[in-house]
């Protein structure tokens, strides 16, 4: 049975950090890439980070230099992090992680980070 587990998020204030995880399990597949899309109220899920089998990451211009994407891998699990720092309102959203594969994509059940003073 699939798996990805979300956890790290909660209520920051601004110019403050947080570390997301999302540790994924139970994927047959070959992982492609791994990543984080984030969803404010009322706007389109874009994406914030993604970091690929290779090693290879690339960020949404309005996290660049503030968010960092890294990956663990084991043979049984592989965990993708996101460390947010100097964190601004306009990055409150849900953020879902989603393991990306040859076949599908799968994602997470989200978790709300909320930047306010």
């Amino acid at each position: 049975q699939v798996q990805l587990v979300e956890s790290g998020g909660g209520l920051v204030q601004p110019g403050g950090s947080l570390r997301l995880s999302c540790a994924a399990s139970g994927i047959i597949f070959s992982i492609n890439a791994m990543g984080w899309y984030r969803q404010a109220p009322g706007k389109q899920r874009d994406l914030v980070a993604v970091i690929t089998s290779g090693d290879s990451s690339n960020y949404a211009d309005s996290v660049k230099g503030r968010f960092t994407i890294t990956i663990s891998r084991d043979n049984a699990k592989n965990t993708v992090y996101l460390q947010m720092n100097s964190l601004k309102p306009e990055d409150t959203a849900v953020y879902y992680c989603y393991v990306l594969t040859p076949v599908r994509v799968y994602w997470g059940q989200g978790t709300q980070v909320t930047v306010s003073s």
